[in-house]
C-alpha cells in the first residue's frame, strides 16, 4: 500500500505553530493548488484550499521560513481524522501530514530566510556569531597521504637528464 502526496501551491496565511506539551514542534498552514484543467463555463482555472500540517523540523521551518504567498512543495502523506462534536455530530477533517516542505522562490525583501540559507525543511538556522572557519592548509602542500603533483612540463630545459632529445 501507498499514501503519498506531492504538492506545489501559494500559502494562502502565514503558518500558525502551537507546541505539545511534550515541546514538540506542530505548524498548520493552508495552500491554494490550481487544478491543470479550468472551468468548462467560465474557462477559469479551479483551485483546490489543502490543508497541511507539520511537526518538529518541519514545522519549525515552515514557522520560520515560509509566510503568505510563497510557493512552497510539500511532500507527505494524506490524513482523515474524525471526532464526535459537542453536539453529537461526527466531524472530519482531511489534511497532508509534511514529511518535507521547501520554499520554490526566494523570499519577499525582509521576510523569511536570507537569500544565502537553504530553502528546504532541514535550513541551518541562522546563528548570532558564525564559527570561525579552520586555517586552510598552504596551496602548495600536499595533503597528508598524497603526493606532490609533478612539476610543469615547460620547467624543464636543455641541462635536464632526463629530457628527451
Amino acid at each position: 500500500m501507498l499514501n503519498r502526496i506531492v504538492l506545489i501551491g501559494r500559502l494562502t496565511a502565514d503558518p500558525e505553530t502551537q507546541y505539545t506539551p511534550n515541546g514538540v514542534a506542530l505548524t498548520k498552514f493552508r495552500i491554494a493548488v490550481d487544478r491543470p484543467t479550468k472551468d468548462p463555463e467560465t474557462g477559469e482555472k479551479e483551485t483546490d484550499f489543502i490543508n497541511i500540517v507539520a511537526w518538529r523540523r518541519t514545522a519549525e521551518f515552515a514557522a520560520n521560513y515560509l509566510r503568505k504567498g510563497r510557493l512552497v512543495a510539500v511532500e507527505g502523506r494524506l490524513q482523515i481524522r474524525s471526532w464526535d462534536a459537542p453536539d453529537g455530530t461526527k466531524r472530519y477533517a482531511t489534511e497532508v501530514v509534511a514529511d518535507n516542505v521547501e520554499g520554490l522562490d526566494r523570499p519577499r525583501e525582509g521576510e523569511g530566510a536570507p537569500a544565502e540559507e537553504s530553502y528546504g525543511y532541514n535550513a541551518p538556522r541562522a546563528t548570532a556569531s558564525p564559527a570561525p572557519a579552520a586555517p586552510r592548509p598552504a596551496a602548495s602542500a600536499p595533503a597528508p597521504g598524497r603526493k606532490s603533483p609533478p612539476p610543469p612540463m615547460d620547467d624543464l630545459d636543455d641541462t635536464d637528464p632526463f629530457a628527451d632529445d
